[in-house]
């Protein structure tokens, strides 16, 4: 195994790749009793078409990917894996998202055995006409559920207006209809294409033993073989917003808006985890927890509550802004204004340097956290970022005032939820109008 510091944390990263291109992972900590395991693969619900190794074109309906998570549950033996793993007060789940499938189990007892079954139960699928049908109707009360949901819907309609062609503008799971053209053979199909040991990894953290771990996986997956990935087609998306504003009227009491910044970054000059950690930089001075946005709109009471966040998509990255508020007009104004009147302090700058590497440090005795962070950098990156803290440290006020100069603030989209009593002022966002 190869051994790397992820400097500054006095912690280690242990590595190794397996014949068949299965990467492992592994975090060992000597002051902590619980263990976290992923076993993930490369595909979530951004693949809707791709051609296999035999050159067969597949289309299968939207939502297989979370389908297919689901039906990894249904074993041969009957077994149910939640149960499994309850006996020993471990917890078990599964995540599908737009890129990623992961399985995971948390616990602090029977480490060897937990990791074997987690393993054999991924590698062992089990899909039956009957098994799928039955699945199908829990499925759609899930996306039903969903879809009632104002806070889901907004983030919905607000991806329908930055998103054009990609599969980012559709649900994970799927919709109700697609979900109901699902078969077994969809379900094999999709496992045998991109449930390889070359197409997956295997990360651990927490209080385990290293060289149990990697006996433990080698054993299970050594002598499976690799194959070639099939080849999934690429959607092409255009640099512009699919829809610049929209206004939709529900059943609610208070009003929502959405606001997303699409930015196409082919020609900026930061590139991957750099440009990654300037674009967080700069979201936290203007819109952060700390920003003098946040403090304005606390004082005006314009919101209940407000989320952001960002997206990674192949040659974009995507800015979100959701929040409840009385006044989405108001709130719309202030956005505007904020980027409008560009205003980036190299005192606020180095504070929120500061901070941002004290909380680095704080996270990384949290093993959740770590786990999180590291998956992360391995479905952006294909890697963990073994430097984050040199590389936080190295920023500086230049560069990001460089990165300002070359992002388009205009390519945006709202989205206004309104409660049905409330009048539409028709802000919209043309009044954007940033001149770098």
């Amino acid at each position: 195994m190869k051994k790397t510091e992820l400097k500054g944390l006095d912690i280690s990263l242990y590595t190794e790749k397996l014949n068949n291109e299965l990467e492992i992972y592994l975090i060992p900590y000597s002051n902590k009793k619980n263990y976290f395991i992923s076993y993930a693969t490369h595909f979530g619900s951004d693949i809707t078409s791709f051609t296999d190794n035999e050159n067969k074109t597949h289309t299968p309906p939207l939502g297989v990917a979370h389908f297919l998570e689901h039906k990894m549950f249904e074993q041969l033996s009957g077994e149910d894996p939640f149960t499994f793993f309850s006996k020993t007060g471990t917890d078990s789940n599964a995540s599908t998202s737009y890129d990623n499938t992961q399985y995971i189990c948390m616990g602090t007892k029977n480490f060897k055995e937990n990791l074997r079954y987690l393993i054999k139960f991924v590698n062992t699928p089990y899909y039956t006409d009957e098994n799928v049908e039955k699945e199908k109707g829990i499925i759609a009360e899930e996306i039903n559920m969903y879809a009632d949901d104002p806070d889901y819907k907004l983030g919905m309609k607000l991806r329908e207006s930055l998103y054009k062609n990609s599969p980012r503008r559709i649900d994970i799971a799927g919709t109700v209809k697609e979900i109901y053209k699902i078969t077994k053979e969809n379900l094999y199909d999709c496992y045998n294409s991109f449930y390889k040991p070359n197409n997956m990894f295997i990360i651990i953290v927490g209080n385990f033993d290293k060289d149990e771990a990697l006996s433990v996986i080698k054993e299970e997956l050594d002598s499976k073989e690799k194959s070639n990935i099939s080849d999934v087609e690429n959607v092409i998306e255009p640099k512009e917003v699919n829809r610049k504003n929209l206004t939709i009227k529900e059943d609610i009491e208070v009003s929502k808006l959405g606001f997303g910044l699409k930015i196409p970054i082919t020609n900026l000059t930061l590139k991957d985890e750099e440009l990654d950690l300037y674009l967080n930089m700069l979201t936290n001075i203007l819109f952060g927890s700390s920003s003098e946005f946040r403090e304005r709109i606390r004082e005006k009471k314009l919101i209940s509550n407000i989320y952001t966040d960002w997206e990674r998509l192949n040659d974009y990255r995507t800015f979100y802004i959701m929040a409840s508020t009385k006044n989405p007009d108001k709130l719309l104004e202030e956005i505007v204004d904020e980027l409008n009147d560009l205003s980036l302090p190299e005192k606020v700058f180095e504070r929120l340097k500061k901070v941002w590497i004290a909380n680095e440090v704080k996270m990384i005795d949290d093993i959740y956290a770590t786990m999180y962070n590291c998956f992360d950098d391995i479905i952006k990156y294909n890697k963990i970022i073994t430097n984050r803290l040199e590389l936080i440290k190295k920023m500086n006020i230049n560069k990001l005032n460089d990165l300002v100069k070359e992002i388009d603030f205009t390519n945006t989209s709202v989205v206004k939820m309104l409660s049905k009593n409330v009048k539409d002022k028709k802000f919209k966002i043309d009044n954007l109008s940033i001149e770098n």
